[in-house]
């Protein structure tokens, strides 16, 4: 008999419901042991109501709860095991003691789940793929929709499929060139020059497929870890006003004290579609303050990792020798886009055209918004700054829907294997080397494509992908 596991599946605290989850041959069981007046034959798929009980065959036996029982028999269910979940209250007391119940009421065989190994052993029993197990933990994590929806189209299968297509295409060139060295007189008419132009050809075309799925990695790193985007300026130019603006709430201490914020303040929110990490900094100045003058440098550092660079001036007030020194700074950090917010517009004094002149000298992708960071003027810049993301990201002209894209750094690795096994073979026949040699190189291709879908992957990398699981999962 195999071994039989649980663990609680939903996360720790109070809640509506909480799940103890069995997988393993003792499921069925351990229903019978913990449901007080059990019906004789348990349907599967089938939800029962009732009691539950540290050992049913006891009269007298203690009542945990009044829970769900949902028994599935094995290959229709998550594990392709006989699985039992009892839906009690989400009681983390409640949920503990059935928890020892179950432990307690099996044989030796039952013991408590390794993180992930329920989606381990979806994949084992062939329920479903290794990208689509790695799916799942991204679906739990997703913080945003895109990131879900990535995710969800990953767990559905759609990024297996094209790698199996790939795989499939590659499997034809490996046959073609088997035949080449098992009968290389064979046909000479139309083997050689021809054929092997051919099979050029049709890696060349594999080559274009993976790197266009390469491609897309960008875009899968956004989606989950979210764009940067630092917010600077001299002190007291609005910063903070900003950040807590564009987040909607009073997240950031706002004064008219130049140098309140002495270090990097970080918050997520969603711009233009897309999950962005905004870094809130200390007004950059000369300054002897230590402590600030620290501040300083850590602001320096957000700015040099940040993919966008939110810049903003005093309107109100002529640019001086700091103001020209700040632009050129962004200049040699060198962001992806720069958004020049002309703060104070209210106060009357206007030099905006002063301020983009010094821009100007020192960057060329940039965007302007002119506003006043306080009532609804704020909310307006708020979302044109959001709109500005959103159309700074369109560059990447990639429909998340209909394609597949690239979240994990292990496929990502996998892939760029793979292209450089195949760019190895198309150099290989071009220079006229033996087609043994190219051959395996075109082998190893198709064996790290399949390490992504999990086909010949060792076990210590299946006990890394799955340790990043949760408990229950």
């Amino acid at each position: 008999m195999s071994e039989t596991i649980t663990a609680i599946s939903t996360p720790p605290g109070e809640g509506g419901i909480g799940i103890v989850r069995i997988s393993g041959d003792e499921s069925e069981n351990i229903m019978r042991r913990m449901m007080k007046n059990h019906p004789d034959f348990i349907e599967p798929r089938h939800a029962y109501f009732g009691k539950v009980v540290v050992d049913s065959s006891k009269e007298n036996s203690e009542v945990i709860d009044e829970a769900l029982f949902l028994f599935m028999k094995g290959p229709h269910s998550y594990t392709g095991e006989d699985m039992l979940e009892i839906q009690a209250h989400g009681s983390n007391v409640s949920l503990r003691k059935i928890l020892n119940a179950v432990l307690a009421c099996g044989s030796e065989n039952v013991r408590m789940a390794e993180p992930g190994e329920f989606t381990k052993l979806a994949f084992l029993n062939g329920k479903m793929d290794l990208s689509q197990a790695e799916a799942v933990i991204d679906i739990i994590k997703a913080k945003n929709d895109i990131s879900f929806e990535i995710a969800q189209s990953q767990k559905d299968g759609r990024l297996s499929l094209f790698i199996r297509s790939i795989r499939e295409k590659l499997l034809d060139i490996l046959a073609q060139m088997a035949v080449h060295i098992d009968f290389p007189d064979e046909d000479e008419e139309n083997t050689g020059t021809e054929n092997y132009d051919l099979t050029v050809n049709e890696l060349s075309s594999l080559e274009k497929d993976i790197e266009k799925l390469i491609g897309t990695a960008s875009i899968g790193k956004i989606a989950k870890e979210g764009i940067r985007a630092a917010i600077i300026g001299k002190p007291n130019a609005g910063k903070s006003s900003l950040m807590n603006a564009v987040l909607g709430e009073g997240r950031v201490i706002v004064t008219d004290v130049p140098g309140t914020t002495r270090d990097t303040v970080e918050e997520t929110a969603s711009l233009g579609g897309m999950p962005v990490v905004l870094v809130d900094t200390a007004g950059l100045r000369d300054t002897d303050d230590k402590v600030e003058k620290i501040g300083i440098n850590r602001s320096m550092e957000a700015a040099a990792s940040a993919d966008i660079v939110i810049l903003v001036t005093d309107g109100s007030e002529k640019p001086d020798e700091e103001d020209e020194k700040l632009i050129s700074t962004v200049k040699d950090i060198d962001p992806e886009h720069v958004i020049l917010v002309i703060n104070k517009e209210d106060l009357g004094n206007h030099y905006e055209r002063e301020i983009e002149s010094i821009v100007r000298r020192y960057i060329s992708n940039y965007t302007v918004i002119i506003t006043s960071l306080i009532g609804n003027a704020a909310v307006d810049a708020a979302v044109r700054i959001s709109d500005t993301v959103g159309e700074i990201l369109k560059y990447k002209n990639i429909n998340i829907r209909e394609s597949n894209i690239i979240s994990s750094q292990r496929h990502l690795d996998l892939l760029y294997n793979a292209l450089n096994n195949i760019n190895e073979c198309i150099e290989m026949i071009k220079n006229g080397e033996p087609v043994e040699v190219a051959e395996l190189s075109a082998h190893y291709a198709y064996e790290e494509l399949g390490r992504i879908i999990g086909e010949e992957i060792e076990d210590e990398v299946l006990d890394t992908v799955f340790s990043k699981f949760c408990l229950g999962k």
